[in-house]
């Protein structure tokens, strides 16, 4: 009897070693949000700039930029519109001609020599012609480096190096070659009944253009060109139609593109040729990118709400908060928060 329990025992300890050794698996990594600062912009104490890059804001009738450790640089209150990014601000209106346009250090870079409505696109400089059915593409002096001039009202746009796609109330896409100005291709996903497009972006290299376009029924496009023509890889039709004007996004890495339509965000994979929707209630307006993560900011009237989502395409949580107005801005690891006269940095690490 003795023998029989020592070998129930021994038998137990060797099923025990062996699963240990070959069925155990590491524990997932989690991911840690830690706040690292809080500064305010209510009249903000600005520090000289000495150098290292730096980050936009936009809240409100304010812009400015700042830095990773929170020192604001640059601080301007504003009437009535402006244009900012990380390298370029103006400040305008309706009736503005030859727009005096700085840079993030505070100098002034130049002067757009058109009438419009300037847009920086990182370092970027364009502006939409009057009637909203042309544009010109400006250089780094702001002088008009080339114009394209059209009859039909411009409902979407995406600017890239190489490359700038607009997207047209008649459901037409053209893509410009930046040097040139000369438009490399031109098409119309089609598929709806009244086409229009409400947005798009292209790759880095111009080969890639994602859009959302139509109603009844909205869809989704994603094309290649091929030689000067646009094959369509993948579409989809949305479970929702919507009137308003949404994003598309390429990541960085070119291998998946994000489309925001009402009720849900929708991302695919140009790798496994899959196509992944998550629910998000509201209106994304702003999509931004990190070492871990792609961040979506949506809005519903007074409330924004951060998104968290996963290489793997999975939701991994979100939060709101209240506010009149509010942006997202990544560097590294690192997560900034924009709402109303405040601006918080928080650290993204793995655990």
């Amino acid at each position: 009897m003795k023998k029989q329990v020592s070998f129930y025992i021994i038998l137990t300890i060797i099923f025990t070693a062996l699963y240990i050794t070959f069925a155990a698996k590491p524990l997932a990594k989690e991911y840690q949000f830690t706040p690292v600062w809080k500064i305010s912009t209510a009249n903000p104490a600005v520090t000289d700039y000495d150098g290292g890059s730096l980050m936009h804001f936009h809240l409100g009738q304010t812009l400015g930029y700042f830095t990773e450790d929170g020192k604001i640089t640059a601080f301007q209150t504003f009437p009535d519109r402006a244009s900012v990014s990380d390298f370029y601000y103006a400040t305008y209106n309706a009736q503005s001609s030859d727009i005096p346009f700085f840079k993030s250090n505070g100098e002034q870079a130049g002067t757009i020599m058109a009438s419009g409505y300037p847009f920086f696109q990182d370092d970027l400089i364009y502006v939409f012609l009057p009637g909203g059915s042309s544009f010109s593409k400006c250089d780094d002096s702001g002088k008009v480096a080339w114009t394209y001039e059209g009859v039909m009202p411009i409902t979407a746009f995406a600017a890239k190096r190489l490359y700038t796609a607009a997207g047209f109330a008649d459901g037409t896409i053209k893509v410009f070659n930046n040097q040139t100005g000369t438009v490399e291709v031109d098409y119309a996903p089609g598929g709806s009944d009244y086409p229009v497009i409400l947005g798009l972006d292209i790759s880095d290299d111009g080969q890639y253009v994602a859009a959302i376009s139509g109603h009844n029924q909205q869809r989704f496009t994603l094309s290649r060109r091929e030689e000067s023509q646009q094959k369509i890889l993948f579409h989809s039709f949305l479970s929702t139609d919507s009137p308003y004007r949404t994003l598309v996004h390429f990541c960085k890495n070119g291998n998946r593109v994000l489309y925001n339509y009402q009720g849900a965000v929708g991302i695919y994979d140009l790798r496994q040729n899959r196509n992944t929707i998550i629910p998000v209630k509201d209106k994304v307006i702003s999509i931004k990118e990190n070492e871990h993560f792609v961040y979506l900011l949506s809005k519903r009237e007074s409330e924004y709400t951060v998104s968290v989502i996963e290489k793997t395409d999975t939701l991994e949580g979100s939060f709101s908060f209240t506010a009149q107005s509010a942006f997202i801005s990544t560097d590294g690891t690192s997560l900034y928060i924009g709402k109303d006269s405040t601006i918080s940095r928080i650290s993204v690490s793995q655990e």
